[in-house]
């Protein structure tokens, strides 16, 4: 059965990827909310989606799956920034940022309300029509992975996610962005990219902060890292994922397993929770966090390689589920695209270094190329063999 049999009557977005030939390829992708919308997935679960056998329970060969909720170590910002308790907190901070590569955040100074008005952007958008978010924004049409659609589609019969996505650069700003013939800032809800902008303002002043923080709590200057993230160039980008309820989630995936690229990611989760999973000792780990506005930090891979292995980027996945919908707003944070970061040495001059200088764009650049992939291989990029 043919993708336009199988979703006839379904809304696609049509994406372009270069094929194992090289050539360019453009295929139509069902929009999940548009699916669930009109019920198309009652009688038969499509294909595409399926990423589990029903008897299975991880799609990762050494792992098993556990849906029992953890909640990860949680770091009190406000504590970092005492005296009294500082030295404690930092001590905290590494053991999560080693063991974990996630961890949350509370007291972080971001007030409710800049939280709320980018919770209630977030809902505005994927309230409206399928028409009318088409109409406002661009979609996923080519590698730069912008714009309103799906990702990382690399063939016409890979595995789907259950998730529909919308992705902006917000730093640095594009001067030729109104010519570049992609829309990427949706233009309803109207006030949405004044306040995701206000959002990535006040948390570039946190994760920044972290920055130093992670740099202290390894005993390196407090800017041994925050030194490869130039105020002007560094690159923002933000990634809103919409989790629909999924009538099948033993079949179907939320967001397919991967580390992330960046130097550190910032987490706004809303709505469901218990949907998010690391892998940690071979065991996928469903996550937990009260919806009290902390927000969770993970460490990406181009920060695993500036610590020289010592953070390690997490393997991490997102699980579908039945009856209620998820919303999270990730912030990704670069150094310039065009700069090159390299391992700042941890223990001294006697610590072996298993990394090697990258350019950030190559990095990312090959990240784009080979990813989706069933285990952490990106990395292997950077890795001294």
């Amino acid at each position: 059965m043919s993708t336009d049999e199988e979703f006839h009557g379904a809304e696609f977005h049509e994406v372009s990827f270069i094929d194992q030939n090289g050539e360019l390829k453009t295929t139509k992708i069902p929009v999940v909310q548009e699916l669930a919308r009109q019920g198309l997935v009652n009688d038969h679960f499509p294909k595409k989606f399926i990423a589990f056998q029903p008897t299975t329970t991880g799609n990762h060969p050494t792992s098993v799956d556990t849906h029992l909720p953890v909640t990860p170590p949680t770091i009190d910002i406000a504590k970092l920034q005492s005296d009294v308790s500082r030295e404690l907190e930092l001590r905290r901070l590494a053991e999560a940022a080693k063991e974990w590569g996630s961890f949350l955040i509370t007291n972080h100074g971001l007030k409710d309300m800049v939280l709320g008005d980018a919770k209630d952007a977030i809902k505005g958008f994927f309230g409206l029509s399928f028409e009318e978010k088409k109409a406002n924004v661009g979609s996923y049409k080519s590698v730069d992975n912008m714009g309103y659609g799906k990702s990382f589609v690399k063939s016409e019969d890979q595995t789907l996610d259950w998730t529909d996505r919308l992705t902006m650069k917000a730093a640095p700003v594009d001067p030729d962005e109104a010519t570049n013939g992609l829309m990427v800032w949706p233009k309803n809800p109207t006030n949405f990219r004044q306040v995701i902008e206000t959002y990535v303002e006040k948390s570039r002043k946190v994760i920044d902060g972290l920055l130093q923080d992670l740099a202290v709590s390894l005993s390196l200057d407090e800017n041994a890292f925050l030194q490869y993230f130039e105020p002007k160039q560094s690159e923002i980008k933000v990634r809103v994922n919409y989790y629909l309820p999924c009538p099948r989630p033993d079949l179907a995936i939320g967001i397919l397993p991967h580390s992330d690229a960046s130097g550190l990611t910032l987490l706004l989760e809303f709505g469901a929770t218990s949907a998010l999973q690391v892998l940690k000792d071979k065991i996928w780990t469903t996550l937990q966090w009260p919806n009290d506005n902390s927000l969770l930090v993970n460490i990406g891979d181009l920060r695993e390689i500036i610590s020289n292995g010592v953070f390690k980027s997490r393997w991490h996945r997102v699980r579908a589920q039945a009856d209620v919908e998820r919303f999270s707003l990730a912030y990704f944070y670069n150094p310039p695209a065009k700069s090159e970061i390299g391992p700042e040495v941890v223990g001294g001059d006697s610590t072996k270094v298993t990394y090697k200088k990258v350019v950030v764009e190559d990095y990312v650049s090959n990240f784009y190329k080979i990813s989706p992939r069933p285990s952490k291989e990106a990395i292997m990029y950077a890795k001294i063999t």
